[in-house]
């Protein structure tokens, strides 16, 4: 009967020692990478999509969200993430080499933003009127500049490109365009047409007190010389390659709130377009 005793007590003490140490990890705040000024996707004052995003991984893993801040978006993820400060990035593209990505949580495109009452005809890069306007707002080193190029926009653009910066020069510095200000452009008729990343845009648009149009380029684009360029992008989220264990949490989340991160991205007036079929 003593040897029961003990054996008894000795479990509920290992018992009433593991659920605190259980319930520690729960209570773990989530670390979240975050731009400190990188609207539409989030700011201090957790005004992005991606706060909301990063809010509502936070509830289904029953953790507390806290955001390490970062404001150039060159390094940080080898200044944040790679260093342990933060355990998660919202938005990665999907398969990016520097870190270890979940399941696609969206797929967008590129768009096309005209105002309403101009009814310009806008459908791909071959129509007519992206070779007769006068201002044709892009940002550098994205795929619309590509295409730019390769209908013969892009050498006559270039002044208006960096009117759009303040002619700031790029050296080892990093260059901000300002979604909110391209979109700006058109509404006030400043600018015919902007290509634009539409999650990056749509609230701008949305906003609009000028009715705009936002046109999703389709994904079939070629170079010159025949090369594909991508229009269409799946985005995911993001884990230190030695954590394997939230990645496979994030992984549940995103499956399990599929309806509720749609329905945010659709409020934001982002567009969605479908993954691929696996080849």
């Amino acid at each position: 009967m003593q040897i029961n005793k003990f054996f008894i007590t000795v479990l509920c003490l290992g018992t009433g020692l593991a659920f605190p140490q259980a319930q520690a990890e729960e209570n773990k705040a989530l670390k979240v990478c975050a731009a400190e000024n990188e609207m539409p996707y989030s700011n201090k004052a957790g005004e992005g999509f991606e706060n909301k995003l990063a809010e509502l991984v936070g509830k289904a893993l029953g953790r507390k969200v806290k955001y390490l801040n970062w404001s150039d978006p060159r390094y940080y993820i080898r200044d944040t993430l790679d260093k342990g400060l933060c355990d998660v990035v919202i938005g990665v593209d999907k398969g990016d080499s520097r870190v270890l990505t979940t399941r696609p949580y969206y797929r967008s495109g590129y768009v096309f933003i005209s105002r309403e009452a101009d009814k310009l005809d806008l459908e791909s890069w071959d129509s007519e009127v992206l070779r007769k306007a006068q201002r044709i707002a892009v940002v550098p080193g994205t795929p619309p500049e590509v295409m730019m190029r390769a209908i013969g926009r892009y050498n006559d653009m270039f002044n208006y490109s960096q009117e759009l910066v303040g002619f700031k020069s790029k050296r080892n510095q990093y260059i901000k365009y300002e979604a909110s200000k391209l979109v700006s452009e058109i509404s006030s008729g400043h600018a015919e047409i902007a290509a634009l990343w539409g999650p990056s845009a749509a609230r701008y648009v949305k906003a609009s007190a000028t009715p705009l149009t936002m046109t999703l380029i389709p994904d079939n684009n070629v170079r010159a010389d025949g090369q594909k360029v991508d229009f269409h992008f799946s985005t995911s989220m993001g884990v230190r390659k030695n954590d394997p264990t939230l990645l496979a949490q994030l992984n549940k989340v995103i499956e399990d709130n599929e309806d509720d991160i749609t329905e945010l991205l659709e409020e934001e007036g982002i567009p969605l377009v479908d993954e691929p079929d696996a080849p």
